[in-house]
C-alpha cells in the first residue's frame, strides 16, 4: 500500500510517501511545496494555491497512492490565517480525491501520539522519529516535510483509528 501523508499550509505544504508491505515502511518521497517561490515577492493566495494544486496533482500522479492523509486543522493564530489554511487544505483535497486514492484525516494530537507515543510532542521530536522510524539517512530539513512522513506513519500504524475525510 502507498500512502501520501500531506501537512497543509498556504505558504508552505509538507508532503511524504510511504510504502506499507506488511509490517515493515518505506519512505519513497518526501518534501514541501513552496506556495511562494521567492519571499522577496510573495505572490497572491490564489497564486499559491494553484502552484500547491498543480504540484500535488503531478506528485500524486507520479506515485499513484492508495491513501491520501491529511492533518485536520486544529487552530490557528488568528481567523484569517484559519481561512486561508482552509482554503489550501480544500485544493489539496480536491487534489486527493481527484487522484482516486481514499482520504482520510488525523488530528496532530493523534499524529504525535502514534508517531512519539506522546499527543503533545515537539517538532524535533517528530523529526527525530521520523527518521529513525523510516531509517533515513539523516533528518528532514522541513518540519512540514517530517510532519508530512509522521502523518504518512500514523496512518500506516494505527488503522483502527483512522477517520475518512468529511466536510
Amino acid at each position: 500500500m502507498v500512502i501520501a501523508g500531506i501537512d497543509p499550509g498556504s505558504r508552505t505544504t509538507g508532503f511524504g510517501v510511504v510504502t506499507l508491505n506488511g509490517n515493515r515502511v518505506k519512505c519513497l518521497d518526501y518534501g514541501v511545496i513552496v506556495g511562494s517561490p521567492s519571499k522577496k515577492a510573495p505572490q497572491q493566495l490564489h497564486h499559491r494555491l494553484a502552484r500547491i494544486y498543480s504540484e500535488l496533482t503531478a506528485l500524486l500522479s507520479k506515485h499513484e497512492p492508495d491513501v491520501v492523509v491529511v492533518e485536520d486543522v486544529f487552530h490557528a493564530a488568528n481567523a484569517n490565517s484559519a481561512l486561508k489554511l482552509g482554503q489550501a487544505r480544500g485544493v489539496i483535497l480536491l487534489a486527493a480525491a481527484q487522484s482516486g486514492a481514499e482520504v482520510f484525516r488525523y488530528t496532530p494530537l493523534e499524529v504525535k501520539k502514534a508517531v512519539v507515543g506522546y499527543g503533545r510532542a515537539h517538532k524535533d521530536q517528530i523529526k527525530m522519529m521520523v527518521t529513525r522510524l523510516l531509517n533515513l539517512p539523516g533528518e528532514p530539513s522541513s518540519h512540514d516535510a517530517a510532519d508530512a512522513l509522521a502523518i504518512a506513519l500514523c496512518h500506516a500504524f494505527r488503522p483502527n483509528f483512522s477517520k475518512k475525510a468529511s466536510a
